[in-house]
Order: structure tokens, then sequence, then C-alpha cells
């Protein structure tokens, strides 16, 4: 699907969300990347298969 060179990271590898965003809707909170993934604002994404990957929040410490 990737067109880049060199080539975006797939939508199965760790570093997906590196790949060139396609289609960028910021008033809605998502973009969709040329390996398929949908991301969204809060870190989470959709991948092409219809996986979620749930957001990575912060975790907050205690003081």
């Amino acid at each position: 699907m990737c067109q880049h060179r060199p080539e975006c990271p797939t939508a199965e590898s760790e570093d997906r969300e590196a790949a060139v965003s396609v289609a960028r809707h910021p008033e809605q909170g998502w973009s969709l990347l040329c390996n398929g993934v949908v991301l969204f604002e809060d870190t989470g994404e959709l991948l092409p298969d219809g996986r979620v990957i749930a957001p990575r929040r912060p975790v907050a410490h205690a003081a």
C-alpha cells in the first residue's frame, strides 16, 4: 500500500504511528496513515483488520 521510500512501517509494526498521514481530520480528532491505521488524537488506534489499540495515557505517580 505504501509508495514512500523508505517504506513506512506496516500496521503490524510497533512503530506503525510513524507512517505518513494521507488524510487528516483534526476537527474530528483522527488521521488516516498510509499503512491503513486510523490514529486518534487521544493516541488510540484502529488497525485495518478491525483491532483496537487503546489510548496510551500517562500514569500518575504518587508523591
